[in-house]
């Protein structure tokens, strides 16, 4: 099914690049043509050949890290993305699906043809005329500046609809929400649920989440100071200048696609996040 595959890795764990190096020489003895991020040159020993992320077109890929490498991943992948499969060497490690001790036995299901695929909806953002790469998480705005207050006046399809005080805004995904926007306050949003949340950072105000139907358009423009710092996923940024500051955001036509074993999602909630999600009966007494 799968001929060809890309790997990255997160190159500040030895236990990380050693498994690219494993995973690396167990694909190609199994005949597919294996490509790494050229990042890894020199920090793994492979005849693998290596290639920028931008210029990666395998049939599919694995990421060797955290929730970050995965995004870092998607924010970089030349579109339509091919499917991820996400190994954990992070803290968290939300999106991805096994330890580092599965990775071999997931990555002869995956030959095997034995999983499913999850696609997860992004957000095109458009920062003063300039499209910015898709987020798989969110968009953010705030003053670039650490506890300095935005004014900001919120419209949905052009038509203003709120203004919020706050140190700024998380524009975030179905897939979003168990990230930063839940950090702030915001709500988890059920994978059956498709529509994205507008979730303040310190409101001053009682302004809270507002959660909008996926294919509503959300712009962004500052009251004062005019200029706001734009981030996607927390890797991309552009700082906006005082005039005519305005973010756009809306579902883009891309999707991240995600190798799946099981999809049992507030099981995911639970062993990743902490959440309790049910109480056990009680024995009767």
């Amino acid at each position: 099914m799968f001929k060809s595959v890309g790997i990255v890795a997160r190159y500040d764990k030895k236990q990380a690049l050693t498994l690219a190096e494993d995973l690396a020489k167990y694909l190609s003895e199994k005949g597919l043509e294996v490509c790494l991020e050229d990042t890894l040159r020199g920090k793994v020993r492979t005849e693998g050949q290596f290639v920028p992320l931008k210029n990666m077109k395998p049939d599919f890929m694995i990421t060797i890290g955290g929730d970050g490498t995965v995004l870092r991943t998607c924010l970089t992948l030349p579109k339509p993305e091919p499917p991820i499969f996400a190994v954990n060497m992070g803290v968290r490690g939300f999106l991805t699906e096994v330890g580092p001790s599965e990775a071999c036995g997931a990555v002869d299901r995956i030959l095997k043809g034995e999983f499913t695929i999850e696609r997860c909806t992004k957000l095109s953002a458009v920062a003063n005329g300039e499209s910015t790469p898709d987020a798989l998480n969110d968009v953010v705005v705030s003053s670039g500046e650490p506890s300095k207050i935005l004014y900001l006046q919120i419209f949905k399809d052009d038509v203003p609809i709120a203004q919020l005080e706050a140190d700024g805004a998380i524009v975030s995904t179905r897939t979003g929400s168990t990230g930063y926007t839940l950090s702030a306050g915001g709500p988890v949003l059920d994978p059956e649920v498709d529509a994205i949340v507008l979730t303040p950072i310190c409101s001053l105000t009682t302004f809270r989440s507002m959660v909008f139907q996926a294919d509503a358009k959300i712009k962004i423009e500052p009251v004062r100071p005019k200029e706001m710092l734009v981030l996607v996923d927390g890797a991309y940024r552009r700082l906006l200048p005082e005039t005519k500051s305005t973010v756009t955001v809306t579902r883009s036509k891309n999707v991240s696609s995600f190798i799946r074993f099981k999809s049992d999602f507030y099981s995911r909630l639970e062993s990743r996040l902490q959440f309790k999600g049910c109480v056990k009966e009680r024995d009767e007494q």
